[in-house]
């Protein structure tokens, strides 16, 4: 396969991953701060913080209020990781490579940009540069982010042959999704909790919530555990091997796909985007939840972070580089 197409399938897919992250991330944050009315502030900022934006929203925004959030995460051309911007680079990457992809995802994907840019051009027109956004049917809007994605992913399994574009589309599928999974624990446990003094109250029980239903993991997470415990979830997230949005879940996707890539035959030697995978995957296998919180849960997240670095920089210098 040309370098050309697998860096383009492999940025489609991780934009739209990005997309529905954070149209979960908005949407679980706005239903979240409707149960706490105004007790909690600054409860939008830490979602700045997650995607590793704030410098770039400190100089558009002058406060973290609901309105400058959403807008700058949904709908922002100068953030180059708002919604509408991430669909925009993803189609243009869709369009650049449309003899390898079928009709029927082009098309997903294509409605799916203009619904949005739709609904952005209304809300600018609407509302301006100060307007509410919450008045213009966001839970909608972002449910249907959500499921757009969700179809464009159930197009890509069942019309395009699973081969080198599909394991290069899985590549960066779970890569961006174990990175963000490890974003929205690390806001949880070391940003959004205002005082110590909460832990275990029903404020802090309602940000666990929140933090389970933005991965998705609500109801997979209660048919393992009998009650919302920050210790289980964290475990959930990172270290349980069936759950489609943990971080080792993922690492084995991209280490299955890794694998098909570069080849099983005997004697083809492994590259090195291969070995970080593999070595890491291992490491984790290791691990246990008391491991885990005994070297601090934030510092953990941290190095999970810088090694996903490193995978992807290793897969870029392999395979996109010529």
């Amino acid at each position: 396969m040309l370098s050309r197409v697998a860096e383009s399938v492999f940025w489609m897919n991780r934009y739209i991953e990005r997309a529905e992250n954070y149209s979960r991330f908005i949407d679980v944050n706005h239903q979240l701060s409707l149960d706490l009315n105004e007790e909690v502030p600054n409860q939008w900022l830490p979602l700045v913080h997650t995607t590793g934006d704030y410098e770039l929203f400190a100089k558009k925004y002058s406060e973290p209020s609901p309105v400058n959030v959403i807008r700058f995460m949904t709908f922002d051309e100068e953030n180059p990781n708002s919604i509408f911007q991430c669909l925009s680079k993803a189609r243009e990457n869709a369009r650049t490579i449309r003899e390898n992809i079928s009709t029927s995802m082009w098309e997903v994907l294509n409605e799916f940009y203009l619904y949005v840019k739709d609904y952005r051009k209304l809300y600018l027109e609407t509302n301006g540069e100060h307007g509410d956004t919450l008045s213009m049917g966001l839970s909608d809007f972002l449910s249907t982010v959500r499921k757009s994605c969700q179809s464009f992913y159930g197009c890509s399994d069942a019309t395009i042959s699973h081969d080198e574009v599909w394991n290069f589309s899985l590549l960066g599928r779970f890569l961006e999704r174990a990175d963000k999974t490890t974003r929205i624990l690390d806001m949880k446990y070391f940003i959004l909790l205002p005082s110590v003094h909460d832990v275990g109250s029903t404020l802090d029980l309602l940000q666990w919530l929140s933090l389970l239903k933005s991965a998705s993991a609500h109801e997979m997470y209660n048919r393992r555990y009998k009650k919302i415990d920050p210790t289980d979830i964290a475990e959930f997230l990172i270290l349980n091997d069936t759950f489609p949005r943990s971080i080792i879940f993922c690492i084995q996707e991209m280490q299955e796909a890794l694998e098909k890539i570069s080849g099983l035959k005997e004697g083809l030697p492994r590259n090195s985007a291969q070995d970080a995978t593999t070595v890491y995957l291992n490491k984790l296998r290791s691990e246990n939840i008391k491991s885990i919180f005994d070297k601090g849960l934030h510092e953990y997240l941290d190095d999970i972070q810088i090694e996903l670095n490193q995978i992807g920089s290793k897969i870029v210098e392999r395979f996109f580089t010529n």
